[in-house]
């Protein structure tokens, strides 16, 4: 029981690993024991990061654009460079954009569904060879990050938002019953309300934010290192295909 949430011994790469919930998720790791690789397209902003987490256990920056599958494949081929295997891939780099119906532009939908859906899965073939080399001695995994959105409808105007983590949620369905056959388990997480810079208004108005929610706060950085290190562990292994609502009943309460 002592080593059910245990990571150590473990590495682990997070995209968009330098900021907002990939930090969130990077930290937890390093508190459990792993040696953490994070990624961002910000080289100083990687590297910044990198150096303050630190302070916690072997944190690595290696800096890289996955929003296209050569740069997907070249971060692989730099981790392989370093790493005989990957015990987790959390892909969590994404992007938003929010405009009216009617001025919705082309780049607006590209972006964000090339990063939010595209990158996950060519991100996570990319890595295949690495992820079920670990798999021999446990369960590998890999966690998508997605969104409440994806699962309930936001009133804002997250055309492309909204569609690319619905999607992502389904692509974690259908990846995991490939995968589970190398023992990768893949599995997602679905924030609601966490302050970060692709959420300004919870970073923002969190108490104006939090009077809509049924816990009665936005999440805090335990509330989404607990979640994926309980699926990056021993705990998660039997957790196949599903997404996890962390957003204190928000879901629940749009209906």
């Amino acid at each position: 029981m002592n080593d059910l949430f245990s990571l150590r011994g473990r590495v682990a790469l997070v995209t968009g690993g330098s900021r907002g919930i990939g930090r969130m998720i990077a930290t937890g790791f390093l508190r459990q024991g792993a040696r953490v690789y994070i990624t961002a397209r910000k080289a100083a902003a990687c590297d910044a990061t990198a150096a303050e987490l630190s302070s916690l256990g072997e944190c690595i920056s290696m800096p890289a654009d996955v929003s296209t599958v050569a740069g997907a494949q070249a971060l692989a081929a730099a981790l392989a460079a370093r790493e005989p295997a990957l015990d987790i891939l959390v892909n969590n780099a994404g992007a938003a954009w929010g405009e009216a119906f009617e001025t919705f532009p082309e780049k607006g939908w590209d972006k964000v569904m090339d990063l939010n859906v595209k990158t996950p899965f060519f991100l996570t073939q990319a890595l295949h060879g690495l992820l079920c080399k670990a798999a021999t001695q446990r369960t590998a995994k890999v966690i998508n990050v997605a969104s409440i959105d994806g699962i309930s409808v936001n009133p804002m105007e997250t055309y492309s938002y909204a569609a690319s983590k619905a999607g992502l949620i389904h692509l974690t369905r259908r990846m995991s019953l490939r995968l589970i056959q190398d023992n990768i388990a893949v599995s997602g997480i679905a924030p609601g309300a966490f302050a970060s810079e692709m959420n300004k208004e919870a970073r923002d108005h969190g108490d104006e934010i939090a009077r809509r929610i049924p816990s009665g706060r936005i999440g805090v950085d335990d509330d989404m290192a607990g979640i994926a290190i309980y699926l990056a562990s021993r705990a998660g292994d039997y957790v196949v295909g599903q997404t996890v609502a962390v957003d204190g009943g928000v879901t629940l309460a749009r209906g």
